[in-house]
């Protein structure tokens, strides 16, 4: 394939010849079953541990660790076990702090010990998905991860970083079949050059989930894998920059370089829908780390069955941040002001409370900002100490035993009841949105009477059970929950396709990163949401991150430049602020726009899709949600074999509803009738999300004229 304009030629690899064993090549594919050999040992020295411990329970523990370590040690079938090499030059002592087992102390069973030696000078390693050692404890194969890897991934001609050379490797399934070396020293093949191993894994056929991009990181890519764990990166990528894969290479690398902190606090992949997560579903664990959380938005704030959809212009509102003010308003305007003193009875002694004291306690502990439950309780403390100072000033001694029982009093619960009622947060939602007077109070100055109609259920229900809630109403009961008791939060989250996020979605995945960091990926071009936040500050502000900055990554490995071109061409009306990304690859092949009569549009699709299945890969059809029905039984009555996403056998062949395409790519994608696809709400940037999906060739069939922004044949 030839390079994208103004690119070097790419590198050829060195293949063996036709005669006797190249004996680089037999020296690296040797190399390569000495390293399944010591990976089966290590899993066996795993496997061969007894869990003992001083409990049943952390016997399980210490049983179930073992047995996550044993998996992380299984060969992947298909996934080399290396795919790089680097050799550093004489007198050069490489800070190695994360070169497992270089140093007096052998690695631990797991494979991972971050701290032991140093280098040696002119070392050679080849960088793999995971560190592999052999009997003494000596690395065979070192994590891409380890600092020490780094140069394979950013050494350049200007910056060798200690290299003379470095070795990529080409692989037929999980067999070595040729490499390609860059050298950083005179006679050596110059740096710099694309890489025709690089290309040809990017270009490699996709069938199944998505793969990881381990053996092709980018340095701009590389950037982002490595920031620290305390720092949130938003980025901003154009299609087939790889920010989905990005993001998740990052959490691999903090489960790594972060170990206690992101196991101990916690990590979160949250994606757009199941269709995403399923594609995604096997990157981490073929990086060697399996036990990640993997949730929609909607999974995230699940507390409410959604049985109904919002109008646009409810979506809009119930996902505008002033739904927080209103939220809050609602919930606080349930206290009360006591009629009343307190008098609780002892013995013979009678305590009292003045009603004022009580107020002055309700107001200074409203001006501390505790959440609501958590003022509660502090309400029946304040009160308990107000009476056991009473009581020490009478001569009673008091303890602990004694407060406790004053807080649990019954006319002490009752006072905290009227004063300060407990709260439900899918009842207060449910109140909010069903009694227009209490909507009316609480979104006063803050939503005008006709955002109110248009969030108010009419009639109201009969209960929470017979509400019918909606996705936005669910995020309304994450607010309302954190209002009342504070959601906990995690070490590190990742929020893919985050352009689509409402501000109120927003404030509920920030909750969950609200003392850890974030990696937020995303395209503005791509926003098809009604509540969509527009612009990053403004997201990264709802998140609670507003200090993030955002990094672009405008550089496509996965689409060729003609498809990627031609989808460009929306983005001066959908997305005035953005520039068009460039591309790695071209393909004069990759595009073909075909104009066919409305009748003759079902043999044509059933034709591109033989044409497209004819070829190796994964292939798909994307078309307006409405047409899925009919291209099913168009397709069903052709005799093509495929399956809906979401539904059906398994086939090569999928037929995706446009609302569903985002972050999926397939090599070969057929794009029907662009022009019902722009209709839609949002319909340009659901169109640039269809024409962007292809890795190969993409198709475009139409009868109806094309969108204006289009160019046709």
């Amino acid at each position: 394939m030839p390079p994208a304009s103004g690119a070097a030629d790419p590198a050829p690899p060195h293949r063996p010849p036709a005669g006797p064993a190249d004996p680089v090549l037999a020296a690296e594919q040797d190399h390569l079953r000495r390293s399944r050999e010591f990976l089966r040992l290590m899993r066996e020295d795993v496997l061969g541990l007894r869990a003992m411990a001083g409990d049943r329970v952390s016997e399980e523990y210490l049983k179930a660790d073992l047995y996550r370590r044993a998996e992380a040690l299984r060969e992947i079938p298909d996934a080399p076990l290396f795919f790089g090499r680097v050799d550093y030059a004489e007198g050069v002592v490489a800070d190695a702090s994360a070169v497992p087992g270089t140093g007096s102390r052998p690695a631990r069973a797991g494979g991972r010990d971050d701290r032991a030696g140093r280098a040696l000078p002119g070392e050679q390693l080849h960088i793999g998905r995971r560190h592999i050692h052999d009997r003494d404890g000596h690395p065979v194969v070192i994590d891409w991860r380890a600092p020490v890897s780094r140069p394979f991934y950013r050494a350049s001609a200007a910056e060798p970083m200690g290299l003379v050379l470095r070795r990529r490797f080409g692989f037929a399934g999980a067999e070595l079949t040729a490499y390609e070396d860059e050298g950083f020293g005179a006679g050596m093949p110059a740096p710099g050059r694309v890489s025709a191993i690089m290309l040809a894994e990017i270009e490699r056929p996709r069938s199944g989930p998505m793969r990881d991009i381990v053996a092709t990181i980018q340095p701009d890519q590389d950037d982002i894998v490595r920031a620290g764990a305390d720092h949130t990166v938003c980025v901003q990528g154009a299609p087939g920059t790889g920010k989905t894969a990005v993001g998740l290479h990052r959490v691999a690398y903090l489960l790594y370089a972060s170990a206690s902190r992101m196991q101990r606090g916690g990590v979160l992949v949250v994606g757009p829908n199941k269709a995403f997560l399923s594609y995604i579903r096997n990157v981490l664990p073929a990086l060697g780390e399996a036990d990640v959380a993997q949730l929609t938005v909607a999974d995230l704030v699940a507390t409410v069955p959604v049985r109904a959809t919002d109008s646009a212009r409810a979506a809009r509102v119930k996902g505008d941040a002033r739904m927080a003010k209103v939220l809050h308003r609602a919930l606080w305007s349930g206290l009360t002001e006591p009629t009343e003193a307190l008098v609780l009875t002892r013995g013979s002694w009678r305590w009292r409370v003045p009603g004022y004291e009580i107020s002055e306690q309700i107001s200074q502990l409203r001006a501390r900002g505790v959440r609501y439950g958590a003022g509660r309780d502090l309400l029946g403390h304040r009160i308990a100490h107000i009476i056991l100072t009473q009581m020490e000033a009478a001569g009673e001694a008091v303890d602990d035993r004694t407060h406790e029982a004053v807080r649990r009093a019954r006319p002490v619960r009752a006072l905290v009841d009227t004063t300060w009622p407990a709260a439900d947060p899918v009842r207060l939602v449910l109140r909010l949105l069903a009694d227009a007077d209490l909507l009316a109070r609480a979104a006063d100055g803050v939503l005008s009477p006709g955002e109110q109609a248009a969030i108010r259920w009419d009639p109201p229900p009969r209960g929470p059970g017979s509400a019918r809630w909606t996705a936005a109403d669910a995020v309304l009961v994450d607010e309302a929950s954190d209002l009342i008791e504070r959601i906990p939060s995690l070490a590190h989250v990742v929020v893919d396709e985050a352009q689509d996020l409402s501000a109120m979605e927003c404030r509920a995945v920030g909750r969950r990163c609200a003392t850890g960091s974030a990696t937020v990926l995303g395209d503005l071009a791509q926003a098809t949401a009604p509540a969509a936040a527009g612009d990053w500050p403004a997201l990264l502000t709802h998140l609670g991150k507003p200090e993030a900055p955002v990094q672009v990554l405008d550089t496509g490995y996965r689409v060729p430049r003609q498809i990627l071109d031609y989808a460009s061409a929306l983005l001066p009306v959908l997305a005035p602020g953005l520039s068009p990304a460039r591309s790695l690859r071209q393909d004069p092949r990759s595009l073909r726009v075909t104009p066919v009569a409305a009748r003759a549009l079902p043999g044509a699709l059933a034709a591109a899709c033989q044409q497209a299945l004819a070829r190796p890969g994964s292939a798909a059809v994307i078309a307006s949600d409405e047409q899925i029905p009919a291209l099913h039984r168009a397709l069903m009555s052709a005799g093509v074999g495929h399956q809906v996403l979401d539904g059906g056998e398994h086939e090569r062949l999928t037929l995706v509803p446009v609302s569903l395409a985002k972050g999926l790519e397939f090599d070969d994608v057929i794009v029907v009738e662009p022009g019902r696809i722009a209709a839609q709400p949002r319909g340009l940037h659901r169109l640039y999300v269809a024409l962007t999906r292809a890795v190969s060739r993409l198709t475009v069939l139409h009868s109806e004229p094309l969108p204006g922004p289009l160019p046709g044949t």
